[in-house]
């Protein structure tokens, strides 16, 4: 008989070989300590393989469905003053671990400001995970931010990571946060002051590292006069407050913007459209975009694959979008000095060739000189120039 004895800090094991034809017991010990402790050491790190082999079969699961779910527009577009501030508050609270709840009207890119901020933190080497709060029914919304134990409710058929838990290391982003369930609000609140909580269905108090990126439209203070929101989670969730601004509030940056969505969309459908005339751009400017960046980029997609030529094509992809009539009606002057500067802006300053100022203005390009010095507009900065031609005084 073989068996493993423990004493003080060694580990011996004990052969027990029974002498024949007597009473007596031939007993063998051997100090196997280190044997032990290497075999435990293999265990361990056996269980670890099988912890991360299970956690990238789930972070890779998780961003599959990231990827077929993935639309919205690219990155963070423009140079407009609106947008300036708000870049200098990203690199302001991106360094740091502080919490951030970020504020706006839909469309304006909320998950792009989450995505910018975890890009430039220290955290950019472990995943941003992120939930739609939502999109989600409320019996299930804590199982996909905490995870559950099998059997913990009927459909739960194996051991489930949250939110949470993928995010360990990393930054979980709560969209649509002012949508969580109140009954749920407490476990959230506990999650982000302790930075530990249970699966459903569990008793194990898990720990974890997140930094959290929380995003709604609505306004929360309204929610907690309601009685739908906590204020306590408000107040823990707001250390860091950041608003996108509306598009509106951004018009310099439409051109942009919109030069940008042809170009993708142009270059996805098979078209070579790549100028968009002055009159249509005027259109775009002063609409009030109540759906915003992703009201504009969806109806430069509906244009473009409706467009046939070079022009954008604008009428049936708008007709729905028709601005409202301006109260404070310009005159012609006006009117001609706008569409200069914006085609000026779209154009990088350039007056003549392929994407040339006069083309998109269907102008001379020395009548074009004479209107510019004219109304006395000012250059166009060159780095955001297609050509290397620029205004002349």
């Amino acid at each position: 008989m073989v068996d493993d004895f423990e004493c003080r800090d060694r580990v011996f094991t004990v052969t027990f070989m029974p002498i024949s034809n007597s009473n007596y017991v031939n007993v063998y010990a051997l100090d196997t300590t280190e044997k032990k402790q290497m075999e435990n050491a293999l265990q361990a790190a056996l269980k670890e393989v099988r912890q991360l082999r299970n956690r990238l079969q789930e972070e890779n699961r998780y961003l599959r469905e990231e990827i077929r779910e993935e639309t919205g527009f690219d990155t963070i577009i423009g140079n407009s003053n609106a947008l300036t501030r708000l870049m200098h508050k990203i690199n302001q609270v991106a360094a740091t671990d502080a919490t951030v709840l970020i504020t706006g009207e839909t469309g304006t890119g909320k998950e792009l400001i989450a995505r910018a901020i975890h890009a430039a933190s220290l955290r950019r080497v472990s995943p941003l995970i992120k939930i739609n709060c939502a999109a989600l029914p409320a019996e299930l919304i804590e199982s996909e931010l905490f995870g559950h134990q099998k059997g913990a409710f009927t459909g739960a058929i194996a051991n489930k990571r949250g939110r949470f838990e993928l995010a360990d290391g990393g930054t979980l982003f709560l969209d649509e946060i002012g949508d969580i369930p109140i009954a749920s609000q407490s476990k959230l609140l506990r999650a982000l002051q302790e930075q530990e909580f249970e699966r459903v269905g569990g008793n194990k108090t898990i720990k974890i590292d997140v930094r959290v990126i929380a995003a709604t439209n609505r306004v929360l203070v309204k929610n907690i006069a309601q009685g739908e929101f906590r204020e306590d989670l408000y107040y823990r969730l707001n250390v860091f407050p950041i608003h996108s601004p509306p598009l509106r509030e951004r018009s310099e940056d439409i051109a942009t913007l919109a030069y940008h969505f042809l170009e993708k969309y142009a270059k996805k459908i098979g078209k070579r459209i790549d100028r968009i005339d002055a009159a249509v751009m005027h259109r775009l400017k002063t609409y009030h975009w109540p759906g915003n960046v992703r009201e504009l980029e969806n109806i430069i997609e509906r244009a473009v694959i409706l467009s046939d030529g070079k022009d954008l094509q604008l009428d049936e992809a708008f007709e729905i979008n028709t601005p409202p009539l301006q109260a404070d009606l310009k005159t012609l002057g006006e009117v001609e000095q706008e569409m200069i500067r914006t085609a000026l802006e779209a154009c990088g300053g350039k007056i003549e060739g392929d994407y040339g100022a006069a083309i998109r203005l269907a102008m001379a390009p020395s009548t074009l000189r004479e209107r510019i010095k004219k109304y006395g507009l000012e250059r166009h900065p060159p780095e955001a120039a297609r050509g290397t031609e620029r205004i002349e005084n």
